[in-house]
């Protein structure tokens, strides 16, 4: 919006320069984009980007209330004369759609078309408006000046005199002032006159009823459009213009009077026309201010700060509203222009804005509650990440919004639940799967020269049967760093189920992995991950086709994983929480070699240990095994370290003996061991 400052000082008297109005309007929420000069070289306009909540501020008079407020300076109100209620004689207006059009003004006024007064339309310029001629200047200057749009229809070119508010016929078509050919729906709101559509409602008039240099007497437009249909008419024709961006917002309901009574003023004064009778207004629900209760105390609790009550009515009463004391504080009426403001929490903000920001203690309110305990599936989240992380794997973020065809090889056609307004191609549907978004990660990676991938991504995926949450796992590259003595072993799928099974033990569950698999995993190296009975993911290699369609190479083998969280959280059985006390007493090793035969496993010369060994037996681990000169063929030699500790005492080294002959005597039985 921008706003020349010589048109701002015609409601409000304030003599400081245009570099602090920006900053005294930045402080209260507006964004300066620039000061750029005006027409006239003692002026200067203040461009800002107002915010889509305050179309209130889309006006000269909406700006100049704030700066009022801002100093304490009475605001100069637009002055006007009312217009009696009009005769019918000259037009008829009927109202036949008032849910999309609560209130329709209008009036008839005699003119002389002509160029525009140079004070008149060097103001237009200064605000980013062309002057076109002055009737059509004057419905643009009543609009950035008081922020109610209006349209001015020839009245010899409306077929019967008439002006209908209705919806329009489908099929039926508008040549626009643009120039453009467009066809309508039965969702639009059109201005016709007996016979034909005139104007898009709210959005732009219609080239047959054009002001013209012909033109000796027109009908002048004022109304409130219902914001939903103007938004929505305005996106289906591609239609943006400065009325459409005000009443999608929301303009004052209460302004379309006076909008016709500023317009006629104006005419008159620069000698464009006069009136022809009064006006008409239908309105036949009319709106009142929204009652809100203000407490005082709120505001303290809210803000921190205890605001004198006279600050508190000087700022209201400034930015409009109307307010009454009450025992706790104040009744307020909120004005029809501050559509923004619905709730006791949008007053406290108005006049935290007006008394001040910086003024507020930097400090916390106190709590008079504990907060709530936190969502379990966060802690579950954070758990499922951080054995990821430790995994070496690193965590991916892709959009939820993803193209059809990445999304089909995850899901059936009929699962996929597609977007009604896409943004583009590329986000057309709601991720059934994270396997697409890893998927393009992983391309991505390798197309920058990163040869080892192992991604990971906790998000919601949606189908037709519902939303769930799920963690994935995509792997390639080498399944380990790379060392001189040994070549790089690729990922495989052994790789990929051990991240599941981490990830399973860390929730304290078991799984079963089924060798049956989706079509878009490889059979024979992909399996169904099943816990508790009920189906809980995949594991396995993914398609080279898959991968292919991905721009990666078919010879990359792509390993992912997808589990369902939810499903894990339901099928987990909370287990109590058991701590070990750290040893309070010293442990004692003792390292054995002995000759076995070779196909005999480890485990099971551990078990036997450990069935024949006391309590006090805490660790039993292999740390060599030889093959060669002094070992029998077909025998090997294995050594181990064992490890005693006793939790109520130092044990004894002839315990320790003892235990230890037990154990060999033990092993040399069941398995013909040999000590060496």
């Amino acid at each position: 919006m921008k706003v020349p400052v010589s048109w701002l000082r015609d409601f409000v008297d304030v003599s400081v320069s245009p570099e602090e109005l920006g900053e005294t309007l930045t402080m209260r929420g507006f964004e300066l984009s620039s000061i750029e000069k005006g027409t006239a070289a003692d002026d200067a306009v203040l461009d800002f980007e107002v915010t889509a909540n305050r179309p209130d501020a889309l006006s000269i008079i909406g700006f100049a209330r704030e700066v009022a407020t801002a100093y304490s300076l009475p605001l100069q109100p637009c002055a006007t004369k009312a217009l009696a209620p009009a005769p019918t004689a000259d037009v008829s207006v009927k109202l036949e759609a008032p849910d999309l059009c609560p209130r329709y003004a209008a009036a008839v006024a005699d003119v002389r078309i002509a160029p525009s007064p140079p004070w008149l339309a060097s103001r237009l310029q200064a605000a980013g408006v062309r002057p076109i001629n002055n009737v059509v200047d004057v419905t643009n200057y009543v609009l950035l000046e008081l922020g109610q749009p209006m349209h001015a229809f020839d009245l010899e070119k409306l077929g019967g005199r008439q002006i209908r508010i209705r919806r329009a016929v489908k099929g039926e078509r508008i040549k626009t002032l643009d120039g453009v050919d467009r066809a309508l729906d039965s969702d639009m709101l059109v201005i016709a006159d007996a016979d034909k559509a005139q104007a898009v409602a709210g959005v732009m008039g219609g080239g047959l009823s054009e002001v013209s240099a012909t033109t000796t007497a027109i009908v002048l437009e004022s109304a409130f459009f219902e914001p939903r249909s103007v938004r929505r008419t305005s996106k289906k024709l591609g239609l943006k213009t400065e009325a459409s961006a005000r009443f999608e917002r929301g303009a004052d309901v209460n302004a379309a009077v006076k909008g016709i009574q500023r317009a006629i003023e104006l005419l008159q004064e620069i000698g464009a026309g006069t009136a022809r009778g009064g006006a008409i207004d239908a309105y036949p629900a009319p709106v009142a201010p929204r009652q809100i209760e203000l407490r005082h105390a709120r505001i303290g609790r809210m803000l921190g700060l205890d605001i004198p009550d006279a600050d508190v009515e000087r700022i209201l009463k400034g930015l409009g509203f109307e307010i009454r004391r009450t025992s706790s504080g104040w009744d307020v009426a909120a004005p029809t222009f501050r559509v923004d403001v619905a709730r006791e929490v949008d007053l406290v903000e108005e006049v935290a804005r007006h008394y001040g920001y910086d003024r507020l203690p930097p400090a916390f309110p106190a709590l008079s509650a504990p907060a709530g305990p936190s969502d379990p599936r966060i802690d579950r989240d954070r758990l499922v990440r951080r054995v990821l992380l430790a995994a070496g794997c690193s965590e991916a973020l892709t959009f939820s919004f993803i193209d059809a065809a990445a999304a089909a090889p995850f899901a059936d056609d009929r699962a996929i639940v597609p977007i009604g307004n896409p943004l583009s191609a590329q986000f057309s549907v709601l991720r059934p799967s994270l396997l697409a978004g890893l998927l393009a990660s992983v391309a991505h990676n390798r197309h920058r020269e990163r040869t080892d991938v192992r991604l990971f991504e906790l998000g919601a995926c949606v189908t037709r049967a519902g939303e769930s949450r799920r963690v994935a796992v995509a792997l390639t590259g080498a399944g380990g760093a790379g060392h001189w003595s040994a070549a790089l072993r690729p990922v495989d799928f052994f790789d990929v189920k051990g991240l599941v099974e981490a990830i399973l033990s860390a929730l304290q569950l078991e799984a079963v992995f089924d060798g049956a698999a989706p079509p878009y995993l490889v059979r024979g190296r992909a399996a169904t991950v099943s816990v508790r009975g009920g189906p809980a993911g995949i594991v396995g290699m993914l398609a080279p086709a898959i991968v292919s369609a991905a721009g990666l190479s078919q010879a990359d083998d792509v390993y992912v994983a997808e589990l369902d969280l939810d499903m894990l959280m339901g099928a987990r059985v909370a287990a109590p929480l058991t701590v070990t006390p750290l040893p309070r007493y010293p442990s004692i090793a003792r390292d054995i070699s002995i000759v076995v035969d070779e196909i005999l496993p480890a485990e099971t010369v551990r078990g036997t240990i450990r069935s024949a060994a006391p309590d006090t037996l805490v660790s039993a681990r292999e740390f060599d095994r030889y093959q060669g000169k002094g070992v029998p063929d077909g025998r090997v030699s294995l050594s181990l370290r064992l490890t005693f500790r006793s939790l109520e005492r130092t044990l004894t080294d002839a315990e320790v003996e003892t235990a230890m002959k037990k154990i060999l005597d033990a092993l040399k039985e069941a398995h013909n061991a040999v000590q060496r």
